[in-house]
């Protein structure tokens, strides 16, 4: 009875893809942390349906983990061709702002004049990185919590504890 645990590359892939793209859409992007948790949970979900044996909330905190990262890679490379977007509504709420204050942080103009943020490929990296340590939290929140839902539960005799049956105190010499 070797009873081996299904590969978790593959869920952990589909589970980042579908949260990594939906956390990159703007204005979907607004539910990010539970794109996250909901990729995570369709890994678990896809783990559980792979495996012959019962997984524990550790494998699911690994395979919410895998996709968490997975998630914040498609993230970061997805929601570049939104920054132009971003930044362009970015910039129409501070000339709003500025039309209903008096005072305006000095520098303000020279950012509004240049349209956009400027990344660079350190901010990028720093933004990737930080990503995915808050991606995989809620990813193996989301792993734990799939594999709650949808996990298969176990008995004493799956596990292969040895059922003693209890003395009735009846003792015949």
């Amino acid at each position: 009875m070797n009873a081996q645990k299904p590969g978790m590359l593959a869920p952990a892939l589909v589970g980042g893809a579908v949260a990594g793209v939906l956390s990159a859409i703007p204005f979907v992007n607004c539910l990010c942390c539970l794109w996250i948790i909901g990729g995570a949970m369709i890994a678990s979900y896809m783990l559980v349906k792979d495996s012959p044996v019962a997984l524990t909330a550790g494998d699911g905190a690994i395979v919410g983990i895998f996709a968490g990262v997975i998630a914040a890679v498609v993230d970061a490379f997805i929601s570049i061709p939104f920054h132009a977007i971003n930044s362009a509504f970015v910039q129409r709420i501070m000339e709003r702002v500025a039309e209903y204050t008096e005072e305006m942080p000095s520098g303000w103009e020279r950012w509004m004049e240049k349209g956009t943020f400027e990344t660079s490929a350190s901010m990028f990296m720093l933004g990737l990185l930080i990503s995915a340590v808050i991606f995989s939290i809620l990813g193996a929140l989301g792993g734990i919590i799939g594999i709650s839902i949808f996990g298969k539960k176990t008995t004493q005799a799956q596990e292969g504890a040895i059922d003693v049956p209890k003395d009735s105190g009846d003792r015949q010499p």
